[in-house]
């Protein structure tokens, strides 16, 4: 009690100590705490009485001393610490780690006892404090001096003590001999360490909002995407917005930094501010911290160490209520409670407001920043909608694309995506150098991590910086993670350009693929997307364009590719037949979403597969290509295909080489290229001959007719058609000569030889109809209109010309179904309705230039017609009415003219005469 009596006054410096982790350790050492927790006070009462401190109270591994001057307080922690860790303790888990706290502060000792907050703000700096560890308050600080030989104070910034309001400035004592690495100190100092990043947020108001109701009303949310998909920057943009949410805090820690499964929970427990106690498990710890508070963990690339963070994850939701966890991930944890929210890429469809889509509006940021500040021009933007479709609205390869526009335009990227990674990654580190999954170059780069610190540290950064510098770096991510049938299936999937379904996986790879498609799927290397009619798996085109280079690494790309090509043939097959195998009315509708894996395929047949099954999926597009105005596209696929065959020297049956000719001519007709639409008519008929097939010959020769018509040889047209009409009579072959009646019967319309033609096609009726190929066009009905119209029986018109447009317009022949609007134009013109006939023929010519249709053998008559209109309407209107036509998809041109009224329904109508 002496001692007490001089209790210092005024200035004071406050010191208080206790042992971190007391409890466990007196637990664990049983009968063996006593002596460690005496020896720990003998050799702290030593060195306080050779530094003039006051012990004003023990209780049990604590201290409370008072000092009359600050540098004195900070010699003695130094001293006691040193003391402390050069004992000789009876064993490594013996070891006392003590945390000390000072503070320096006006105080009067009354009774022998201090009432002061001074105190208990010492108390809490001391309560802030790891084992092994001297923070002292800012006032400290400033009265220290001089300090200790070769000791500094170490500035941890401004942190809110537990019971303060206002924040204070703590610093470390460094010293040789002390320990200096340390956890953040336990203090209130923030909220939250979401890093703050240098690049705007950009888009994905949808996806943030739905993604921030998920986590507020769900205690795991893993956010499951590819890599580069944006899941880390968007769950800490929902993380900022919850802090407020959250007492206790929101707080990051990045997974991919740990190296081994069993530092999960020490990565989790350096963040919080938890260090390891004698004797327990870390996660024992962290669970124990964790249980009474509020606060929401972000834990980003959980699957570096999937099963690891699984674990821990759920010992934290078990152990109490207020924790919740905000994942990310490439592949879902699989554990109950889990709330799987898959990320999806950027929109790259405009908004609704008119504004440039998600993607467009990230790279236009991007761009601008890599440019200099300078705004991208007006004239890039159809080039910047380019790339970012190419690109499947990916945020690091739209990232990686905005480096690129440094000395790129917009359109010339555009081009060069072709080689998606060849393009992005151009420039870049050795993908595998920058992998980031089990390389060695990783590993080293961890070992030099200490996970007492921050996640945040240096080293951490650089790992993920790495693990997404290329596009290669990020799949190969995921891909070293795959077992070898998922491995092989991606690789294959590879080949399909686009979305399919399970069917089609299954014919690929002739084997029951659903193990590892649900591997691919969780992984995130493919996107499991759900319809009414069954699920379709996509692969987006980076991670498409590395599993093709894989497939060649493998040495399996001719397989896949030549198996691919035999899907095709297959689907092209299907779509002519019903399910019992019958021919079915050809709808080109069943061929649009084929397209471009048709495409894929015909790719493969003119550069490494057989020209012979590229002629026959060429074959199977033949009328697909003209009506969707892409006759151009299949004749330079034919150009191909024939100089693979110069190339391989592949035998090709001459039926077939027939075909193939025919069907060129036909494309080249379309085009506008009538030279060469004879000229491959000739060479069509040659082969035809030379296969000695009568039906053959007469489909080849009934073409004929065709390329004459488009040189204005009518005469010669007429004969050939005649001839060949004849010929395939006496040759059993008259269904084959359907093409010439339809050129006889309009060349007889066109001169007015309206019977005959009426005639010519009544005969043609039954044949059109048996023919599945042909039936669809209702071109005996189309004709009977136009002949119709000539005669001026405009009841005998809409009737045909209703059949053939709506029938058109049901098996997607969209070239044909401008004819058939065109005529119903003419039609309503005739009965007087001369402003919907306005429209009509210019939502007509909307579409066929559109679709490049080249001028027919009816273009001179739609053009008097028009002529007629405008002159019973006068320029103003007309112009009028055709400028709205023109703004009408050919859907809505073809449900305003099948709405015409019947000409029966018309005022003075013979049919209400009486």
């Amino acid at each position: 009690m002496s001692a007490r009596t001089h209790l210092p006054s005024g200035l004071v410096t406050f010191m208080f100590t206790d042992i971190e982790g007391s409890t466990r350790m007196a637990q664990m050492l049983g009968p063996g705490y006593r002596p460690v927790l005496s020896e720990h006070r003998r050799l702290l009462r030593r060195t306080l009485s050779e530094s003039n401190g006051t012990e004003l109270f023990t209780e049990g591994d604590s201290f409370f001393i008072a000092f009359s001057d600050a540098a004195s307080a900070v010699d003695a922690c130094m001293t006691a610490q040193l003391a402390l860790s050069a004992h000789d303790w009876p064993s490594p888990e013996s070891v006392p780690k003590v945390r000390m706290g000072l503070h320096t502060g006006l105080a009067e000792a009354v009774n022998g006892e201090y009432a002061s907050p001074e105190v208990h703000r010492a108390a809490r700096i001391a309560a802030a404090a790891h084992g092994g560890q001297v923070l002292c308050s800012a006032a400290t600080a400033r009265y220290a001096a001089p300090l200790p030989p070769q000791a500094s104070l170490l500035d941890l910034g401004l942190h809110r003590l537990r019971g303060f309001d206002d924040r204070e400035r703590l610093f470390q004592l460094v010293a040789p001999g002390l320990e200096s690495q340390f956890p953040r100190p336990r203090t209130d100092a923030s909220s939250h360490n979401l890093p703050n990043h240098v690049t705007s947020f950009v888009g994905r108001f949808a996806e943030r909002s739905e993604l921030t109701s998920l986590t507020a009303t769900h205690r795991l949310v893993t956010v499951v995407g590819a890599g580069g998909a944006g899941k880390t920057r968007l769950a800490m943009e929902v993380a900022g917005g919850l802090v407020d949410e959250y007492p206790d805090g929101v707080w990051f820690v990045d997974v991919a930094t740990v190296t081994d499964p069993g530092l999960v929970a020490f990565a989790i427990a350096a963040v919080l501010g938890l260090r390891p106690e004698p004797g327990r498990p870390m996660s024992d710890t962290l669970v124990e911290y964790a249980a009474s508070r509020r606060m929401l963990l972000v834990l980003d690339t959980c699957d570096a160490q999937l099963n690891a963070s699984a674990e821990i994850i759920s010992r934290l939701l078990t152990g109490g209520r207020g924790v919740g966890v905000l994942a990310t991930s490439r592949e879902p944890f699989s554990v109950p409670g889990e709330t799987v929210w898959r990320i999806p890429p950027l929109s790259v469809d405009p908004s609704p407001g008119g504004g440039p889509s998600d993607a467009v509006a990230l790279l236009l940021d991007r761009t601008r920043e890599a440019r200099g500040g300078r705004a991208v021009a007006l004239a890039e933007s159809s080039d910047m909608q380019r790339v970012v479709s190419r690109l499947d609205g990916l945020p690091l390869a739209i990232e990686l694309a905005a480096a690129r526009l440094r000395v790129l335009s917009a359109g010339q990227l555009a081009e060069r995506l072709d080689d998606v990674l060849g393009t992005l990654d151009a420039g870049r580190d050795d993908p595998e150098q920058t992998y980031a999954g089990n390389g060695r170059w990783v590993a080293s780069q961890l070992a030099t991590v200490d996970l007492t610190k921050s996640p945040a540290a240096p080293a951490a950064r650089r790992t993920t910086t790495q693990r997404h510098a290329t596009m290669q770096a990020t799949v190969t991510w995921s891909y070293r993670t795959l077992g070898p049938r998922a491995a092989r299936l991606l690789r294959w999937l590879a080949v399909f350009s686009g979305p399919v379904d399970l069917p089609t996986v299954e014919w690929l790879l002739d084997d029951d693929p659903l193990d590892p498609l649900a591997v691919l799927v969780d992984k995130s290397m493919i996107q499991a997307e759900p319809h009414a009619s069954g699920t379709t798996y996509r692969m987006l085109d980076p991670i498409r364009a590395y599993a093709a280079r894989r497939l060649v690494d493998a040495g399996e790309e001719q397989a896949a590719r030549d198996r691919h090509v035999a899907w095709s043939l297959h689907a092209l097959q299907k779509a002519h037949l019903g399910t019992d195998g019958r021919p079915v009315t050809l709808s080109l509708y069943a061929l649009d979403p084929l397209a471009d894996e048709l495409r894929a395929a015909l790719r493969w047949t003119a550069t490494g597969g057989s020209a012979r099954a590229g002629l026959q999926i060429a074959g199977g597009l033949d009328q697909w290509w003209r009506e969707r105005g892409l006759a151009r596209e299949g004749r330079l696929w034919l150009f191909r295909l024939y100089g693979r065959i110069a190339e391989t020297g592949e035998s090709i049956p001459e039926a077939e080489l027939a075909a193939a000719y025919h069907m060129h001519s036909l494309h080249a007709g379309a085009d506008g290229e009538f030279a060469e639409e004879l000229r491959f008519s000739q060479r069509a008929e040659g082969a035809a001959r030379r296969a000695g097939d009568a039906g053959l010959l007469a489909r080849v020769l009934a073409g004929r007719g065709a390329p004459l018509v488009d040189m204005g040889q009518y005469t010669e047209a007429e004969r050939a058609c005649r001839e060949v009409i004849d010929w395939a009579g006496t040759s059993g072959a008259s269904g084959d000569a359907l093409l010439a009646v339809y050129t006889l019967a309009e060349l007889l319309w066109q001169r007015g030889a309206l019977d005959d033609a009426a005639d010519v096609l009544g005969a043609a009726r039954l044949v059109e109809a048996s023919r599945a190929a042909e039936r669809g066009r209702r071109s005996v009905d189309f004709l009977l209109g136009m002949v119709a119209l000539g005669r001026g029986d405009l009841v005998a018109a809409h009737d045909h010309l209703v059949v053939a447009l709506r029938s058109r317009m049901s098996y997607g022949y969209h070239s044909r179904a401008c004819d058939a609007i065109s005529a119903i134009a003419v039609r309503c013109a005739l009965g007087g309705d001369h402003r919907t006939a306005a429209r009509l023929f210019g939502a007509a010519q909307a579409t066929r230039s559109q679709l490049r249709s080249a001028p027919g053998i009816y273009s001179p008559y739609w053009a008097e017609r028009q002529a007629a209109v405008r002159v019973i309407l006068g320029d103003a209107t007309f112009d009028e009415a055709y400028a709205e036509g023109g703004t009408l998809t050919l859907e809505e041109a073809a449900e305003e003219a099948l709405a015409v009224d019947h000409p029966d329904m018309a005022v003075g109508s013979p049919r209400f005469a009486a």
